[in-house]
Order: C-alpha cells, then sequence, then structure tokens
C-alpha cells in the first residue's frame, strides 16, 4: 500500500526528521503538534488555554490537508509537563469535538520539545 506524506503551510512545519502527517489508505497518522504558531513558528504565548488551543488549530489544519477534519479522529494522545491542566484539556477539547469523540491518553511527561506545556498527535481515519 502506498503512503502519501501530508504537509501544509497552515500549521508549522517540522522541526525536526519527520512528516506533519502520512497517509496509508485511509488512514492518517498525524505528528505532534506544539503550541507554534505556524506563521511566525514561536511559542503562543499567554495562558494554557490559548496553547490547548492553538495546537488544536495545528491538528485541525494538517486533518484538513488530508482530506479529513478533527471529526475523523479515532485516537488523541495528549501530552502535559503538568496534570493539573486535565480538566482544562477536556473544556477546550469539547469546543473542538463532537460525540462520538476519538479514544483518546493524557499522559504526564517531564518535558516537550522548545520547552512546550502540551503536546498532541493523532490518529484519523477518512471515510
Amino acid at each position: 500500500m502506498s503512503r502519501q506524506i501530508i504537509h501544509t503551510h497552515n500549521a508549522p512545519v517540522a522541526i525536526g526528521a519527520y512528516s506533519q502527517a502520512v497517509k496509508v489508505g485511509a488512514t492518517v497518522y498525524l505528528s505532534g503538534q506544539i503550541p507554534l504558531d505556524p506563521t511566525t513558528m514561536t511559542m503562543v504565548e499567554g495562558s494554557m488555554d490559548a496553547q490547548i488551543r492553538r495546537v488544536f488549530d495545528n491538528l485541525s489544519a494538517v486533518a484538513e490537508a488530508s482530506g479529513g477534519s478533527l471529526n475523523d479522529f479515532v485516537k488523541l494522545n495528549v501530552f502535559l509537563t503538568d496534570l493539573s491542566y486535565f480538566a482544562l484539556v477536556n473544556e477546550v477539547m469539547s469546543g473542538y469535538f463532537s460525540e462520538p469523540f476519538p479514544a483518546r491518553a493524557v499522559v504526564g511527561v517531564a518535558s516537550l520539545p522548545r520547552g512546550a506545556s502540551v503536546e498532541m498527535d493523532a490518529v484519523m481515519v477518512l471515510g
């Protein structure tokens, strides 16, 4: 089965040796997104709410470039450097997703790239 590399200028460019997403058949594997502004490639300043929203906006841009949307996500992984933001992730996520919600894991980690407080990756199935 062939694979297609997904790229959009509406999300941050990869800051390493990886693709924004890879599509294999109807399945799309989205790489981790941190709260980088895709225009300036700088971290979003301000509240954790704004950072979480930027991550969802970045994931949404990659999903759209893949031919889908957040509603096509079947699995979402959330990485937080402070698990006290768990409830805030749920609150913000409810504004981006509708039922049925994707499967999800939230993991506390010691650190993330560029000093980010949140990172998310996902698996999406189209069609």
